[in-house]
């Protein structure tokens, strides 16, 4: 298979362009700024699947009603040390970051907060709000679903059954944080998309068909779709297949369970027909200051650490790396070299823009 064919396009001018691009669709300057820095900043920790390939897709659901610009978080429930929030359907990006401000503010003055956020729109990179955590010397767990959206058989099946319900634990230590982030199924679907745009191919045992084969074919996913425009995933017929088989499965049903039937947003399915979805999160903070000898925890987590990379490495030229480092990684390289978008992608967004009056960069 050919190498897919990239632009890159420097950071700043990135962001700015996509800024411009909420901006015209109506959200507010801040709202347009925060929407575009998690999207590149989703890039540049070399999750694309989370980047500014979205834009298309969350500009036509705008237009659509299922996101409402500038939307504040309303409180459900307040129980002191745990909360129900309702996001409204405002763009995750906003609300996501409001409803983990709340549980981080809570936590600092009294060692833990539990919240749960329903009606969210997409939140985009969960690992950005384990980080705004971590940023405030805060642990932070996180069980995220996709109401009405289900694209991932569980195991032994090949028909939808869940979300790629993401699970994120960030861990903050002195060095810099430990950020767990991933979703339960063997990719997220913004990899599927990618892919899809003719970005990185996915592994030929991603997907299942629903005859039962292994598949590494966004078609199985999207259906028919042109080369340059929206993917739709009531369109195809396939799955995505969850990770791990059985334990990527388990962790999927928790995440539908504590993010979406706890918090009262829904679960992914059942559905008859596709249209809105949204995003529950239900989150753990926790203050090692409160918990007990916030030192002693930074001391024990270090050398513990330390002591799992000085494992040989399989490879030489592969060491161990902790939950995060990768991320660092691709940070520093592509602030130097830019985002690497697929020029389908790239010609995607371009096009988003122009319907909103927007020139490209």
């Amino acid at each position: 298979m050919a190498e897919p064919d990239y632009v890159y396009i420097p950071v700043q001018e990135l962001e700015s362009f996509v800024t411009r691009i909420f901006g015209a669709s109506g959200c507010t300057p801040v709202e347009s700024a925060r929407i575009a820095n998690h999207l590149v900043g989703a890039n540049l920790a070399g999750h694309d699947s989370h980047g500014v390939d979205r834009v298309p897709r969350y500009i036509a659901w705008q237009k659509a009603g299922y996101i409402i610009p500038d939307q504040k978080i309303e409180v459900i429930s307040d129980g002191g040390g745990f909360a129900l929030l309702d996001g409204k359907f405002g763009f995750g990006q906003t609300v996501a970051k409001q409803a983990t401000e709340f549980g981080i503010a809570r936590a600092l003055q009294s060692g833990a907060c539990i919240v749960g956020l329903r009606n969210s729109g997409h939140i985009g990179r969960t690992g950005d709000y384990a980080e705004m955590a971590t940023a405030q010397g805060l642990i932070s767990i996180h069980f995220v679903n996709v109401a009405g959206s289900v694209l991932v058989a569980p195991f032994g099946g090949k028909e939808r059954r869940f979300s790629t319900a993401p699970f994120c634990i960030g861990v903050p230590l002195p060095s810099g944080p430990v950020i767990l982030d991933f979703a339960t199924s063997f990719v997220a679907e913004g990899k599927v998309l990618v892919a899809s745009n003719g970005g990185k191919a996915l592994p030929e045992n991603a997907l299942i068909t629903q005859d039962g084969e292994m598949s590494g074919d966004p078609h199985t996913l999207y259906g028919p779709y042109e080369q340059v425009g929206p993917r739709n995933a009531s369109g195809g017929t396939g799955a995505i297949r969850a990770f791990g088989d059985h334990k990527g499965s388990g962790l999927a049903l928790m995440c539908e369970l504590l993010a979406g039937a706890l918090t009262g947003g829904g679960t992914s399915g059942p559905i008859t027909e596709r249209g809105r979805i949204a995003n529950g999160m239900l989150s753990i903070y926790l203050s090692p200051q409160h918990f007990g000898d916030e030192d002693a925890f930074h001391q024990a987590a270090t050398d513990y650490i330390a002591w799992v990379k000085s494992c040989r490495p399989a490879a030489e030229d592969a060491p161990i790396l902790a939950p995060g480092e990768p991320e660092n990684h691709r940070r520093a390289a592509r602030r130097v070299s830019g985002v690497p978008l697929t020029k389908d992608a790239w010609q995607g967004i371009l096009e988003t823009a122009a319907s909103l009056g927007i020139n490209g960069p």
